[in-house]
């Protein structure tokens, strides 16, 4: 069961060291434990003295009962020895037929039943009349014939065994705190040394900064959970230094595209701000408008490659992909004079956003018109549960080894005539990225002549 506390204390509690907060979590434990046991050593230790009184209470009262069945019962019992044991024998009108010395010319001071066990059955008493002694254990036991019963009793003070008690439950009082305080010290030592290497790697962690990230903590030789931790952390920095340093490639590499559009405008500009009367603007025009579409493409494709970054969720729904092949076909052959082949393309449902699935089938649509030479070939087909689109032109190909780096931002294997037909770099990557969230891949497979972008996707229920 959880116990509640209240909301400032909680908070407080959480507010303190990791080291404060596990010593205190391990004297509470050892307080319960040694309390619990010296408790039980208390309680079982009282029940064996008890125990013992009680045999011998039970031990002299059946040596009287012999006594009184052999019918030699004196008035005054013999003492047993070193033990202060009371005994009376009370017949059953209550007279007193005989008693120990020490309660001699008392009347009868026993009046509970006899047992009629073989097992100690003993009642605890307050107070007898024949001393100051205030505990006593009694038992009591049938003698004599039927025709005249009695009770013989017979009773233990319970003096030694309280006095033997209270010295002991005196002494764990003084030696369970000592034994507490002593425990919680050494837990405490060993908290912080074992805290130690934590700490040293917090300070190591604290003295890495964003400008410094090649930098790695020590891992501790034991292979313990500080070094897998230590372990854990170096890969995280490992991770974190090729994000940050991709991350920066991509900001040079991006101004760097930016750059190129921007001057040429802006000398053309300024030449024409200069000379305005010699300035042929007929001729200008689609040379300016041509750099600034190259912008647009080129922010466009910026602003995707973010949004891929900040891992948005995407917005899955059922969708017909043919239908979204079929557009981007129709406005490609808008702006192209090369031969598209949709013949090939049929029905494919999948589940995924329309807007980056299109962007995708837009994308390798784009690479083939500047690789293609004549002819590109669209198809699309369903089955095993996967939906299978390909791209292919007739144009030179990709080599084997530029298949992976062709997907790399900013990535040209021909970059004067990239640039020249508005490639960024950055289409196949965006078409990448798009694919991985889908969950599907996409690769380059086929020979020569021309390249064949093949893309798969988890195809949809219907």
């Amino acid at each position: 069961m959880r116990i509640p506390f209240p909301a400032p204390l909680r908070d407080w509690w959480s507010r303190r060291s990791l080291r404060l907060r596990l010593t205190t979590a391990a004297a509470l434990v050892i307080t319960a434990g040694l309390v619990g046991a010296a408790v039980m050593l208390v309680a079982w230790l009282r029940g064996s003295l008890i125990s013992g009184l009680d045999q011998a209470a039970w031990q002299r009262a059946q040596s009287v009962a012999e006594i009184v069945d052999s019918g030699r019962l004196p008035a005054t019992l013999p003492a047993p020895g070193d033990r202060d044991i009371t005994v009376q024998v009370v017949d059953r009108h209550g007279t007193v037929r005989a008693a120990s010395p020490n309660l001699q010319g008392h009347g009868r001071v026993f009046f509970f039943p006899p047992s009629t066990s073989d097992v100690p059955h003993a009642h605890g008493l307050s107070r007898l009349p024949e001393g100051d002694t205030t505990g006593w254990r009694a038992v009591a036991v049938p003698a004599g014939p039927r025709a005249d019963p009695v009770t013989v009793y017979a009773a233990v003070p319970t003096e030694d065994v309280d006095t033997s008690l209270n010295q002991l439950t005196g002494g764990l009082a003084i030696g369970v705190p000592l034994a507490v305080t002593a425990l919680t010290s050494v837990v405490w030592m060993l908290t912080g040394r074992a805290l130690r290497p934590v700490e040293a790697l917090r300070a190591q962690t604290a003295e890495i900064t964003a400008s410094d990230l090649s930098r790695r903590l020590d891992v501790p030789s034991s292979a313990d959970a500080l070094g897998r931790l230590a372990t854990t952390l170096n890969d995280l920095l490992a991770r974190l230094e090729g994000a940050t340093q991709k991350q920066r490639q991509f900001i040079a590499d991006a101004a760097h595209e930016l750059r190129s559009p921007l001057s040429s405008l802006h000398t053309r500009l300024q030449v024409a701000a200069r000379h305005p009367d010699s300035a042929d603007w007929d001729a200008l025009a689609p040379s300016l408008v041509e750099d600034c579409e190259r912008l647009s493409r080129l922010v466009d494709d910026l602003v995707w490659l973010a949004r891929l970054d900040a891992r948005p969720r995407i917005r899955r729904r059922p969708l017909d992909l043919d239908e979204i092949v079929f557009a981007e076909v129709r406005l490609a052959r808008g702006r192209t004079r090369v031969t598209i082949d949709q013949h090939a393309v049929g029905a494919a449902r999948v589940d995924g956003d329309a807007d980056a699935l299109a962007r995708v089938v837009r994308n390798l649509l784009d690479n083939a018109l500047r690789h293609a030479v004549r002819r590109i070939t669209v198809s699309l087909r369903c089955g095993g549960g996967t939906a299978e689109l390909v791209v292919a032109d007739d144009g030179p190909g990709i080599p084997g080894p530029d298949r992976d780096r062709v997907f790399d931002r900013f990535t040209r294997l021909d970059d004067a005539r990239a640039r020249d037909t508005g490639g960024s770099g950055l289409g196949l990557a965006i078409v990448r990225d798009i694919i991985t969230a889908h969950h599907g891949s996409i690769g380059i497979e086929g020979d020569a002549p021309g390249a064949r972008f093949v893309v798969r996707l988890p195809a949809g229920s219907d």
